[in-house]
């Protein structure tokens, strides 16, 4: 029974996996493309090889939405031709009959979780650098304009006999741009030393790797007290000042959070910590919750498949169709609110991950109860 259910499965999943991939491509990726074929002069041959690499951040996508797909158009046919009606005659419950496109859903989950963290990243970021050579092929990979980099420190004051933490600026480097080697218009204000500010003002800086600290140039140094007097104030061609590398880091952390693996994703979270910007850690956060949630919407689509599937009816496969992209709508719109809700920082980044998984899961379960009643 469980090769007879896997053999019907297989098909219209495979079928959903190149029909939904096609769809989001070419509705994401290809009319872009095309675009700046006619606009901006890219080469098609460079468009194919950009057009091919974002595949496989669309296949990932398109795994739930076949295994939806699949289990509703296998279990709906064989529903509709009395066969489950047999399979139930001979003994079989409908809780059986669902561990069948569950077991396949977890196949599928392993399948999604390797594409989502290794295959997908690459080949998008692969993608993104092809497409930066191709327009911008003098411009360094690396030049960045209006690099902002916020350091804060928490101070612990007691309030009526309570301890309140109060988060404050500790440290502020700001340059105008970098072009892939020098930092050029820095300033830099230094909180950090209790008592005494520093402010610095350099045309340009660079890291300087052997002795770990920063190389500024033409610049000018200011000392200010506790009093907000300046206690000293001299000017430079070059000057040591010990920081840290994180704004260098930063800069050449070039990858958008779907081109990041879950390794790489924890690494920019902890540059982020230091930074401190609390919107940036909620959101990384949440993306790093939904490398593992993503991938675990092929057993929720599974589960609920199975569960419609198995309600007697007569319907056609159009009928599954337009079923799927309801749920399939639905369920994203979920996600999509529960992840802005995780971003703002109403709900906790594991919960507007999770959120619409167990959602999923328990209306999967409840379909399941009443079907097994009937």
């Amino acid at each position: 029974m469980d090769r007879y259910l896997a053999s019907q499965l297989i098909t219209p999943f495979l079928f959903g996996v190149g029909l939904f991939s096609s769809i989001s491509v070419t509705v994401d990726a290809a009319f872009d493309l095309m675009r700046k074929i006619v606009e901006s002069g890219l080469p098609a041959s460079t468009a194919l090889q950009v057009f091919l690499l974002r595949m496989p951040e669309f296949i990932v996508l398109a795994f739930p939405m076949s295994i939806l797909l699949a289990t509703l158009m296998t279990y709906s046919r064989l529903s509709s031709e009395s066969e489950l009606v047999a399979l139930r005659g001979c003994g079989v419950s409908i809780y059986r009959l669902a561990v069948t496109a569950v077991l396949m859903s977890f196949i599928v989950t392993i399948i999604a979780f390797v594409f989502n963290d290794q295959v997908a990243p690459a080949a998008k970021y692969q993608s993104t650098q092809i497409l930066e050579r191709a327009l911008k092929s003098d411009t360094p990979s690396l030049k960045r304009n209006n690099i902002v980099y916020p350091e804060y420190k928490t101070l612990r004051t007691k309030e009526n006999g309570k301890e309140k933490k109060e988060k404050i600026l500790s440290r502020l480097f700001y340059a105008d741009k970098f072009d892939g080697k020098q930092m050029k218009g820095l300033t830099i204000i230094d909180r950090s030393t209790e008592g005494l500010n520093q402010i610095v003002v350099a045309e340009s800086g660079e890291w300087n790797v052997k002795e770990n600290v920063w190389d500024f140039y033409n610049g000018t140094s200011y000392l200010v007290g506790a009093d907000r007097s300046y206690n000293n104030i001299f000017r430079f061609k070059h000057q040591k000042i010990e920081l840290p590398r994180t704004p260098l880091s930063l800069v050449e952390q070039t990858r958008d959070y779907g081109e990041m693996n879950i390794a790489q994703a924890l690494e920019q979270l902890e540059l982020e910590r230091l930074a401190g910007d609390d919107q940036k850690i909620r959101k990384l956060k949440v993306r790093i919750q939904q490398k593992f949630s993503v991938p675990f919407i092929c057993v929720v689509f599974g589960l609920v498949g199975s569960a419609m599937g198995t309600i007697p009816q007569r319907t056609g496969k159009g009928t599954s169709f337009g079923v799927s992209v309801i749920i399939i709508f639905t369920f994203y719109l979920v996600m999509s609110i529960a992840s802005a809700l995780g971003i703002a920082g109403v709900i906790s980044p594991f919960l507007a991950a999770w959120l619409p998984n167990f959602i999923g899961l328990g209306v999967g379960i409840f379909l399941l109860i009443r079907v097994s009643q009937r």
